[in-house]
């Protein structure tokens, strides 16, 4: 393995770490929804990160990798997606990071929904900022992070028509 590799491996796992004893909410989240977001298709998954790994079976789609998950993983194996969903370290145009729902979940999840009413884990929120600031340091994840918030305001847009 190249050092290229080992340098995202090791980061990776730094960052999966981060998400060991941390969730959305103090209770289950899937509970709220019968887990829906770990439910994906040959169509819909949770998008993998640049460089990432995963033992869940992955779909190449137009928009990148995708891991799919049939509700039934083993946690510690999760892909950084699905440690941080529903919420997502946004790159802002100053290039700051600023912790807001992942817009592109509304129709799976209702935390996103319902983000303004929802009392999210203040340990999980915060984890999810510094871990797009670690991210954030490196030139291709920070593309990254800058594709995907452009991707979640489009959708937000979209969800602010139709409501």
């Amino acid at each position: 393995m190249d050092t290229s590799t080992e340098r995202y491996k090791a980061l990776y796992k730094k960052l999966y770490r981060m998400f060991d004893s941390v969730t959305p909410l103090k209770a289950d989240c899937g509970r709220v929804c019968s887990a829906s977001c770990c439910k994906g298709d040959e169509q819909t998954g949770m998008r993998l990160f640049p460089h990432e790994e995963t033992t869940l079976r992955g779909i190449e789609h137009q928009n990148g990798r995708f891991a799919v998950c049939d509700g039934k993983c083993i946690r510690s194996e999760r892909p950084l997606s699905c440690r941080i969903f529903p919420l997502f370290p946004l790159l802002t145009p100053e290039g700051k990071i600023s912790v807001a729902p992942d817009a592109r979940g509304y129709a799976v999840c209702p935390l996103v929904r319902q983000y303004e009413n929802v009392l999210f884990s203040k340990r999980f929120v915060k984890r999810v900022r510094r871990a797009g600031e670690r991210m954030a340091k490196d030139g291709e994840l920070r593309a990254f992070l800058r594709e995907i918030s452009a991707e979640i305001g489009e959708a937000e847009e979209i969800q602010h028509i139709m409501e």
